[in-house]
């Protein structure tokens, strides 16, 4: 299979396989070509990127006991040194799972460090934008490099016919500032407008408007369905 010449598949490739959902034969034909492919090593790193600044947005959760006692039953005996003993505690839990982040989080740092220039991730800001349940269902980046916002669809998302989704930036004082209109159910990438990450941005906002977009121009005229703030890499 020739993937060169395929930009939607080698970024959705790219994208699964910093997810880790590439696997078997799939995931290993994937690195032999990352090997051979520069541009293909950049995608990954900026999906790497980006998933490390969501993975910054969710609040800590401590593992279940039954996790714990599943993986030692997975890895068998084993011999383990005194100290390893505080780990296994309840009390010392939260602070394995920082260990593992951190961890992680010098494995993103490594990829890039160990890629050539070109592929330093691009993003500067992402904002995970959430529903009144607080369920992720947009993710907004800043590429301040090419002057572009991207906004990627989580989960989807049902607009009426005579209706259409806006993008605003609210400021600290309560300014809406549009930033364009969305596609139904749609990724897309629209002209970055410097007011979208100015300094007194306070969070990015979705509300549900007629076809065209709002009326008003000072701000929203339906209700504000999606909101989120940016997060600095």
């Amino acid at each position: 299979m020739n993937i060169r010449d395929n930009a939607p598949l080698r970024d959705r490739l790219a994208a699964e396989y910093a997810l880790g959902t590439l696997r078997g034969g799939a995931r290993r034909r994937f690195e032999a070509w990352l090997r051979d492919d520069r541009l293909l090593r950049a995608a990954v790193a900026d999906w790497q990127g980006r998933l490390a600044a969501l993975a910054e947005l969710q609040q800590p959760v401590t593992p279940p006991a039954r996790v714990w006692e599943g993986i030692e039953r997975r890895l068998g005996p084993v011999v383990q040194p005194p100290w390893w003993q505080f780990w296994r505690t309840s009390a010392a839990r939260p602070w394995g799972v920082l260990a593992l982040a951190a961890g992680a989080g010098a494995l993103v740092l490594a990829v890039r460090l160990a890629a050539p220039p070109a592929a330093t991730p691009r993003t500067q800001q992402i904002a995970a934008l959430s529903d009144a349940q607080s369920q992720t269902v947009m993710v907004v980046t800043a590429d301040t490099r090419h002057r572009r916002l991207q906004v990627r669809v989580a989960e989807d998302v049902h607009v009426p016919a005579d209706r259409t989704l806006q993008l605003w930036a609210i400021t600290r004082t309560g300014n809406p500032r549009s930033l364009g209109i969305l596609p139904d159910n749609r990724s897309t990438d629209l002209a970055l407008d410097a007011r979208a990450t100015a300094p007194d941005v306070a969070l990015l906002a979705i509300s549900l408007e007629p076809k065209g977009g709002s009326p008003d121009p000072n701000g929203p005229t339906g209700p504000v369905l999606y909101k989120g703030s940016w997060a600095r890499l």
